[in-house]
């Protein structure tokens, strides 16, 4: 399979990119908006690679997103949960990502590291790109496959769906620091 269908590896990669804004905010010494990074990564990438683990359990340990497809109908919390993960990761308000992202990216600007804060952002949108591309290859491309997915035991949602209110609403906490 190829780097790019692989749904664990894109994972993986994303994960390079959050670390570099937490590198960022370190070197600019915006200290707090680092460790708020931190806090706020942790809640949508444990989502978003529980919910890729899901998504192979239901399909029998299937890793190709190629071989994928409308699975939002037939996984609904799965997809809903990656969904507000995949928000959350973009940087999308009022998402949890969007202010610790949002404060590293001020930080910059605001100390005149121009080229800095030009990076952080088109590093924001290229994640946000291939986070959505691997979102509706999964959930909404065409698919013929209709064989039988393995049913998800309530041990797998539940922790999906609280790590999606973290997705949704940990950024508020740091609000008043970021604002």
């Amino acid at each position: 399979a190829s780097y790019q269908s692989d749904i664990k590896k894109i994972l993986a990669y994303s994960t390079m990119s959050q670390l570099g804004y937490m590198f960022i905010a370190v070197g600019l010494g915006a200290y707090s908006s680092g460790i708020f990074h931190v806090f706020t990564h942790a809640f949508f990438k444990a989502l978003l690679f529980m919910g890729a683990g899901a998504v192979i359990v239901a399909l029998h340990h299937e890793q190709n997103i190629f071989k994928m497809g409308r699975l939002k109908e037939r996984l609904p919390i799965v997809y809903i949960t990656m969904f507000i993960a995949t928000l959350a990761i973009s940087g999308i308000p009022p998402f949890a990502g969007f202010f610790s992202k949002d404060a590293i990216l001020v930080s910059a600007f605001a100390s005149g590291h121009f080229v800095i804060w030009g990076m952080g952002s088109l590093t924001a949108m290229l994640t946000a790109f291939y986070m959505f591309r691997l979102l509706f290859t999964v959930f909404h491309a065409p698919s013929h496959d209709t064989k039988e997915l393995q049913v998800l035991p309530s041990s797998m949602t539940r922790p999906l769906m609280v790590l999606a209110l973290g997705s949704a609403t940990a950024g508020f906490i740091g609000m008043n620091e970021a604002y």
